[in-house]
């Protein structure tokens, strides 16, 4: 152990309830619970929200991250690669890296999922998604497909 770490030994996190970020991109409610900030970019880990007949991912593959969803509450529709499967509360997906995923509602009632990104970094996709809109940009398939170049993301 060094001095440093004797000083200050590392401790849990502890996040209330309201604690964390919510960031609202095309329909989606994220809520980062935790960032790469907090887990020192091993991973993030957020709460999400679709309403009823909401995208929230069209089919895509991610080449520099895994993506791991769990169902809360409703039923999410989910893209598999080999179609639609529709899902509800205790349900697991995992997306690892280049595997086609995307999900949305096409339910009657709203969705709250969990998912997991490891490693930490994609939450910057949504902040810059979010910043782009909120400075006037309209989420259009290009605008979308440029940002997720850059987190090496591409459709499906």
């Amino acid at each position: 152990m060094t001095d440093d770490q004797s000083r200050n030994p590392a401790r849990p996190l502890l996040r209330r309830p309201q604690d964390g970020e919510l960031i609202d991109v095309a329909g989606v409610a994220h809520f980062f619970r935790l960032t790469g900030r907090h887990t020192g970019g091993r991973f993030a880990f957020e709460e999400f929200g679709l309403a009823p007949g909401v995208v929230g991912a069209r089919p895509h593959v991610h080449d520099g991250h895994d993506e791991y969803f769990y169902v809360l509450e409703g039923e999410l529709t989910l893209h598999t690669g080999d179609g639609e499967v529709a899902v509800g509360s205790g349900h697991l997906l995992a997306a690892t890296r280049g595997t086609p995923h995307g999900f949305r509602n096409a339910g009657s009632t709203p969705v709250r999922a969990l998912c997991l990104y490891t490693p930490a970094g994609y939450e910057n996709y949504f902040r810059d998604v979010h910043a782009a809109v909120n400075s006037g940009a309209e989420v259009t398939d290009e605008l979308l497909a440029e940002f997720r170049s850059r987190y090496r993301t591409s459709s499906y």
